[in-house]
């Protein structure tokens, strides 16, 4: 790709349709930076009897969509790169939602408690064409046995809010993981590997936002 190209795809803008802050984060952690933010609001309810690929590959894809279809109205953004994720923790086929209350995130942690569970995580990005690209990583992690004061102080902190299985690997919680075998950020909620991979496959500049902080740096 030469250097026209780079200036031109330079020009389109990325959304992320998350108003996560470790999404955010890891982004930036590799020279990404969204341009927009755009977290939308879904029924992320599992349908019956659905796997859980299936369920965050259903749901990520329903998230581009949704902030697909708020841009339209906004000038200048009909055009861009709009990049979706969806995370879930799984032991089997058994979905482990976010906990809302402290005695959903007590039994989510009983349930992963000395066992080994699924983190799945789908990546959905719609590009300036209009096409859809999409990948679904999965990662697999053990716990070791949980005492009961671990897990006391644990649901104290209240770290487990808003988190996939009721934990923060990146936090307190990476104490607990015994073995991980996959993508470390795919379960922090983002596989970065993936999302680079993706987004290059589509000429977006990641490189050539590096070449620019180098430049910066060297100011």
């Amino acid at each position: 790709m030469g250097p026209g190209n780079k200036n031109r795809l330079a020009n389109y803008k990325l959304v992320l349709a998350s108003a996560s802050p470790r999404r955010l984060a890891l982004l930036k952690q590799v020279g990404i930076e969204p341009d927009i933010l755009r977290p939308v609001t879904i029924d992320e309810t599992p349908k019956k009897g659905e796997m859980p690929r299936s369920m965050v590959s259903r749901l990520a894809k329903a998230k581009a969509s949704a902030a697909q279809e708020l841009l339209r109205s906004e000038e200048n953004l009909e055009n861009c790169f709009i990049l979706a994720a969806d995370t879930t923790v799984a032991v089997g086929r058994r979905i482990v939602r976010k906990p809302e209350f402290v005695e959903d995130a007590a039994l989510a942690l009983q349930l992963l408690s000395g066992r080994s569970h699924k983190v799945f995580t789908a990546v959905s990005l719609i590009t300036p064409k209009g096409q859809t690209r999409h990948r679904v990583v999965e990662t697999r992690v053990r716990f070791k046995r949980l005492s009961g004061a671990e897990m006391d102080s644990y649901l104290a902190t209240r770290e487990w809010r808003n988190k996939a299985g009721g934990y923060a690997i990146q936090g307190l919680a990476g104490a607990f993981v015994q073995k991980l075998s996959g993508s470390y950020t795919n379960v922090v909620g983002l596989p970065l590997t993936e999302v680079v991979n993706l987004l290059q496959g589509e000429n977006y500049p990641v490189s050539f936002n590096w070449l620019r902080r180098a430049e910066i740096d060297l100011e």
